[in-house]
């Protein structure tokens, strides 16, 4: 439970939540849906000196084209990720992997984002994705890469004084195909032990212009898998070249042992899934 001591705001609007956050220190918490927050209130694993209700402030919320991409809301939840046409597929898919039904109607993206737990389903498909972060405080604005939003274990490039915005996902191109999996102890409901997203795009003739290959579950944050790319863009893929590319990204995981899972078991999971959606992706023949 949230510390009897502690002061807690609750705005109703953007410009209050971000006045409430100028004297926000290091320990101070955003509590956005609360499905990952508050059990760390009620374990006593954080025990926040300031906390910043946002849940009620619609400024936050909504999914909206713009021009070069899609807006999304930092308070949109899973649920609504799901069931919004603009959402792109990866990502919907991700959404719908997120818990039961009642966590999916509070969990949201930007608190995905701001626990930068290593577990998070929606983090892998953002990093696959390109997605910008963008955050504001009461006298400024920036947008960050998700990629470098995401720091280190529970770690990540907001500044106490700032709040996730919103995120912003590019407009995919025509030939870009896309994949995601993740591997939990059981079918639902379960934290990740494994999670993959890709991107790949190509040409008229099947030769990979672009991809991004990123992983959640695995590492001490969510992590990119350059080696990936690095196999396989400017050629058109074979069999014997999308199995090198699977082992280049197991290369890239540098997999943990934990509570959850073995590193051995990561890397022979993560080398499998790549090869499978690899294959997926490309339409390459086995």
């Amino acid at each position: 439970m949230i510390p009897p001591t502690c002061p807690v705001h609750l705005p109703c609007d953007l410009t209050s939540a971000l006045n409430a956050l100028r004297e926000a220190t290091a320990t101070s918490r955003v509590l956005a849906g609360g499905t990952d927050l508050m059990v760390e209130f009620e374990s006593g694993r954080t025990r926040p000196d300031l906390v910043v209700d946002v849940w009620q402030i619609d400024e936050l919320r909504g999914i909206t084209a713009e021009d070069g991409g899609v807006r999304i809301g930092a308070l949109t939840t899973c649920a609504e990720l799901v069931r919004d046409p603009l959402t792109t597929d990866i990502l919907a898919e991700a959404a719908w992997t997120v818990g039961a039904a009642q966590i999916r109607a509070r969990a949201t993206i930007g608190g995905n984002l701001g626990t930068a737990s290593p577990a998070a389903d929606l983090t892998p498909v953002l990093l696959a994705l390109d997605a910008t972060v963008h955050l504001v405080a009461a006298d400024s604005s920036r947008d960050v890469s998700a990629r470098d939003f995401l720091v280190g274990y529970r770690e990540t490039a907001r500044r106490p004084q700032e709040l996730i915005h919103s995120v912003f996902v590019p407009q995919r191109a025509t030939r870009e195909r896309r994949g995601f999996r993740k591997v939990g102890t059981r079918n639902a409901q379960a934290i990740s032990k494994v999670v993959l997203a890709l991107a790949a795009t190509s040409d008229g003739v099947g030769t990979v212009t672009e991809l991004r290959a990123a992983a959640g579950s695995i590492a001490e944050k969510t992590i990119e898998l350059p080696s990936v790319a690095a196999t396989l863009v400017g050629l058109q893929p074979t069999d014997r070249l999308l199995r090198a590319a699977a082992r280049c990204g197991r290369d890239d995981c540098r997999a943990i042992d934990d509570v959850r899972s073995t590193a051995s078991y990561r890397h022979n999971v993560a080398e499998r899934l790549l090869y499978t959606l690899l294959h997926a992706i490309t339409d390459t023949p086995a």
